[in-house]
This record gives structure tokens, C-alpha cells and sequence, in this order.
């Protein structure tokens, strides 16, 4: 299913694999691939493609979504040193890369790319008892985008982080996911007061570390009237 907001085309694809494309037909996506969400898709339409850290980094996938001409915007501190999977490292693709810090600001075309911090806090809920996280400062950030007179905001894996609650935002893709990253009921409290035009809850369900009730999460919502769409990634654009 391809969502419809304004003038843009949203299609959750699967785990944090988002594509957008705008009234031009520039198309943008965000954290393709990984776990065989993107197996037989080959579109290779995609003018920009955003990267928010190393476990959402796939080589192979940003090859099949890209065009030959793509920019491919990765943050900063994103290594591939630390992934232990077959990867091209990002200087070595074959695109115009752009290499982005926390807080930053780029132009690709015809969208304004924010980059914004995206981390687990060490005294907030998805740490161990020693304070230990799965997704330290430094190592990814979150985008919000804007094109077409829309905002797009996705937080990446992070905790909710004081300042996120500040951002102009028109579609919200909710990570939903928990353990390791916001879980419903945090995303929920940050859709009331981000107020979308509508938000589209993804990275969830995929492996069993983000299991949860997105159904629940709609609820929760759309009890507190912020117009929510679950995307079924099985519907893939042609």
C-alpha cells in the first residue's frame, strides 16, 4: 500500500525501509534493506538514499534502490569497520556520498535533509542496569526531510530525546519497535504532541527484538485524534 499525503507518495517497504517520492518524481529512501525486506525489489529509482547508522546499513540493498546518479547521505560516525556483515563501505560506492553529523543541514535536489541526534540514554528505558545501550551517542543519527511543503520526521533508533518534540512535523514514521529503541507507548506520547497531518508506524515486527502490537498503537493514537495508517509491507510499489 502507498500512502497519499499532499503531494507525496509514502511506501513502508519493510523493517526501517521507507521510499518517498514527491510531485517531481524524486524520489528518496530511507534505511533500505536488510532482512530479506527488500529480496526481488530492484527498483533503482531512488534519486537520494539516507543512512542513520551501521545497523541499518546494506550495501547491497542501497545498490537496488539507487540510481546511477543517486547522493547517498550517511552520518558521520557511520563505520564499517564495526559491521560484522559483507558490506561496501560507504567511500567506495559508486554514488555521491555526503557524510552528515547529529545536528546538521543538507540540500539534495529538491529536499532540505536535518540531520538530528538519535540515542539510547544511558538512565533511560531501554538501558541495562549498568547503564550499557545498544545504541550509543555518536553512533547514528535521526532525519527529518522537507519537500513539497511537508516534513517528514524519523527519529532513528533512539530513545525519545528532549528537542524531537520541537520539530515541525507533517508525517511522523513512528519507530515503534521497543527493547531497543522507543517502544508504542513512548511513540505514542510523541505523536500527541508532534500532532502530524498523520503518522506511519514502522520498524516493527521484523525480527523478534521488535515485536509489538501495532494495532494497539493505532488505538492509542487515534484515541487522542492524530490520524495513524498502518502500511502492510507486502504491498510493495510497483
Amino acid at each position: 500500500m502507498t500512502v497519499r499525503v499532499g503531494s507525496l507518495s509514502i511506501s513502508w517497504l519493510g523493517y526501517a525501509t521507507v521510499r518517498i517520492e514527491n510531485t517531481d518524481g524524486f524520489v528518496t529512501y530511507i534505511d533500505p534493506g536488510r532482512y530479506d525486506v527488500l529480496d526481488g525489489y530492484y527498483a533503482r529509482d531512488g534519486d537520494l538514499v539516507l543512512i542513520t547508522h551501521d545497523h541499518h546499513y546494506d550495501s547491497d540493498a542501497i545498490k537496488q534502490v539507487a540510481t546511477e546518479t543517486a547522493t547517498i547521505v550517511a552520518f558521520e560516525g557511520m563505520t564499517t569497520e564495526q559491521i560484522n556483515r559483507d558490506v561496501t563501505a560507504v567511500s567506495d560506492l559508486s554514488y555521491e556520498i555526503i557524510r552528515i553529523g547529529a545536528e546538521s543541514h543538507c540540500v539534495v535536489g529538491p529536499v532540505d535533509v536535518w540531520s538530528v541526534p538519535a540515542y539510547n540514554k544511558p538512565d533511560g528505558p531501554t538501558a541495562d542496569a549498568d547503564g550499557s545501550v545498544v545504541h550509543p551517542r555518536g553512533l547514528g543519527c535521526g532525519y527529518r526531510l522537507s519537500t513539497d511543503d511537508l516534513s517528514i520526521f524519523w527519529p532513528g533508533d533512539s530513545d525519545v530525546l528532549t528537542g524531537f518534540e520541537r520539530l515541525p512535523t507533517d508525517i511522523f514514521l513512528a519507530n515503534i519497535g521497543g527493547s531497543v529503541v522507543m517502544d508504542r507507548h513512548a511513540a505514542a506520547s510523541l505523536t500527541a504532541t508532534l500532532n502530524p497531518q498523520l503518522t506511519i508506524p514502522i520498524h516493527y515486527d521484523t525480527i523478534d527484538l521488535l515485536t509489538t502490537d501495532a494495532d494497539a498503537f493505532v488505538l492509542d493514537v487515534a484515541q487522542q485524534n492524530c490520524p495513524v495508517v498502518i502500511e502492510d509491507p507486502a504491498e510493495r510499489p510497483n
